[in-house]
C-alpha cells in the first residue's frame, strides 16, 4: 500500500513577505484635505462678497530696501488658493492609492495655501493694510513659552518621565524672574533666576515619580495646583502689597543683530528680538544635536524605549530620567521668563493660561524632536498671534471666536495632523532594579 505524502507548504518567500506587508489604502486624509478645502472655498469666495482688495505690506522702516504693498483681489485670490488646496488634497488620493507618503511638504503647503486664503479674505476691504512682517515676528515671539515648555516635555519623555508639570514650571519661573528682576533691577537676572524655579519644580516631579514611585500624571496635577496656589498666595502677601519692590521688573531690550536685522521679512522677524529668542536657537540646535547625535541622547532615549535594557549595559536608569527631568524643569522655567521680563509684564495670578498644556501638544505634534516641536510651537503662536492682529486691523469674525482660535487650531493640529505616532516605550512607568 503506497502512503500519500502530503504536498509540502510553500516556504515564505519574497513575494509572500510583500503580499503580507502591504497595508490596506486609507481614504482619511485625502478625504479630510478635500473637505477642508471644500468649506473654505465656501466661506472665503462663495459667500464673501466681491470688489473688494486686500493689502499686505511685507517691509518696515529699517529694512535695506522697501518692499511695495502687495494689492489683490480678495475672492480671485482665494479662489486660486482654495483651488491649489484642492488640488493638493488630490494628490494626496493618488499617493495613498499608490501607497506611497506625502512626506511634510504637501501638508505644508496645503496649510499655507489654506491660511494666506483665510488671511486674503479677513483683511479684504479692510482699512488697514495686514502686516505680514509682524504677523510673523509677533508670532515668533508669543512661541517662546510654547518652545520651552515642548523641549522641557521633550526631555522627561525620552527618557521616560511624563512631565504634565510644564504648567507650573512655567508660572514657577515667570514668578521667579520677576521676583529676582525687581530687587536687582536687572532684566538678566530674572532671567537667569527662572530655570532654578522651574528645576525646582522638576526635582519635586522626580522625587515623587522615581523615589516614592506615585503615578506621573498625578504628580503632576498636584504641582501645577501646587505651584498655582503658592505663587498667588504669594502674590497676595508679598508681591501686590508692596508692588514697587517686588514686582516691577525691567523689559529685556531688543536686541538688532548687524546687517541681518535690515533683510527685509527675515531680518525683523528673526534678528529684531530680545536675547530669550536668541537663547531659544541655541537650545533648540543644542538639543537636536544632543539628543539624536550624541552618547548622552542615546542614553536619554535608551533609558526611555528600554530600561531594562540599558540597565544591562551599564546605564544608570533613574539617575539618568533624573537628570533630565531637572534639566526639563529647568528649560520650562526658562520660558517662564516670556511672561514677566521678556513680555515686560509685572507678575499676575496664573499668568500662563495654560500654556503649559499647549506645549505639551507641540511636543507630541512634534513627535518627540527638537525641531519639530519649534515648528509645532511656531503653529500654535501664529494662531495666538492671528487673533491679536485681525484684532487691530477688523474682520468680520467675532471676538469670541477669535479668542477661541488657539486653542481650536491645537485640538485641530493634534488629532488631524499628527496622524499615528508612538512615545516612548517606556514613558510613564516606574522603573525599579
Amino acid at each position: 500500500m503506497n502512503a500519500v505524502v502530503a504536498p509540502p507548504k510553500p516556504s515564505p518567500g519574497p513575494t509572500t513577505d510583500r503580499v503580507a506587508a502591504v497595508k490596506p489604502v486609507s481614504w482619511k486624509v485625502p478625504i479630510a484635505y478635500a473637505v477642508v478645502a471644500l468649506l473654505a472655498l465656501v466661506a472665503f469666495v462663495l459667500a464673501a462678497p466681491g470688489g473688494r482688495v486686500t493689502t499686505f505690506t511685507l517691509s518696515t522702516g529699517r529694512d535695506f530696501f522697501q518692499i511695495a504693498p502687495v494689492v489683490v483681489p480678495s475672492r480671485a485670490t482665494a479662489l486660486a488658493l482654495c483651488l491649489v488646496a484642492l488640488a493638493l488634497a488630490g494628490v494626496a488620493a493618488w499617493a495613498a492609492s499608490a501607497r506611497r507618503g506625502v512626506g511634510v511638504s504637501l501638508p505644508a503647503v496645503y496649510s499655507l495655501a489654506l491660511v494666506l486664503a483665510f488671511l486674503t479674505w479677513a483683511a479684504g476691504g479692510r482699512a488697514h493694510p495686514l502686516p505680514l512682517t509682524g504677523l510673523l515676528q509677533g508670532s515668533l515671539f508669543l512661541a517662546i513659552p510654547l518652545v520651552f515648555g515642548a523641549l522641557s516635555g521633550l526631555l522627561c519623555e525620552r527618557s521616560g518621565i511624563i512631565n504634565v508639570a510644564i504648567e507650573g514650571q512655567l508660572l514657577a519661573g515667570a514668578f521667579l524672574a520677576a521676583v529676582v528682576a525687581s530687587l536687582t533691577g536687572s532684566a538678566y537676572a530674572g532671567l537667569i533666576a527662572a530655570p532654578i524655579a522651574g528645576a525646582l519644580v522638576g526635582a519635586l516631579l522626580v522625587m515623587f515619580s522615581i523615589r516614592y514611585v506615585v503615578n506621573q500624571i498625578i504628580v503632576g496635577v498636584v504641582l501645577n495646583v501646587l505651584v498655582v496656589g503658592v505663587t498667588s498666595y504669594l502674590f497676595s502677601t508679598v508681591l501686590k502689597v508692596n508692588a514697587a519692590t517686588w514686582n516691577q521688573p525691567p523689559k529685556l531690550p531688543v536686541l538688532d543683530v548687524p546687517v541681518l536685522s535690515q533683510i527685509p521679512i527675515l531680518g525683523p522677524v528673526l534678528f529684531h528680538q530680545t536675547a530669550l529668542v536668541y537663547v531659544m536657537y541655541v537650545v533648540v540646535v543644542l538639543l537636536q544635536v544632543m539628543v539624536f547625535r550624541s552618547r548622552w541622547g542615546l542614553r536619554l532615549r535608551a533609558v526611555g524605549e528600554h530600561p531594562k535594557a540599558a540597565d544591562t549595559v551599564g546605564i544608570k536608569v533613574n539617575r539618568t530620567r533624573m537628570r533630565a527631568t531637572i534639566l526639563g524643569g529647568a528649560v520650562a522655567g526658562l520660558g517662564g521668563a516670556f511672561f514677566t521680563v521678556a513680555a515686560g509684564l509685572a507678575f499676575g495670578k496664573e499668568m500662563t493660561g495654560g500654556k503649559g498644556f499647549i506645549a505639551l501638544a507641540a511636543m507630541i505634534l512634534g513627535r518627540w524632536s527638537p525641531t519639530g516641536a519649534l515648528a509645532a510651537a511656531l503653529l500654535f503662536g501664529f494662531s495666538d498671534n492671528l487673533r491679536v492682529v485681525l484684532g487691530i486691523i477688523g474682520t468680520p469674525i467675532p471676538s469670541q471666536i477669535m479668542l477661541m482660535t488657539p486653542y481650536v487650531v491645537t485640538i485641530f493640529a493634534v488629532a488631524g495632523l499628527v496622524g499615528r505616532v508612538r512615545p516612548p516605550a517606556s514613558e510613564g512607568i516606574p522603573y525599579v532594579k
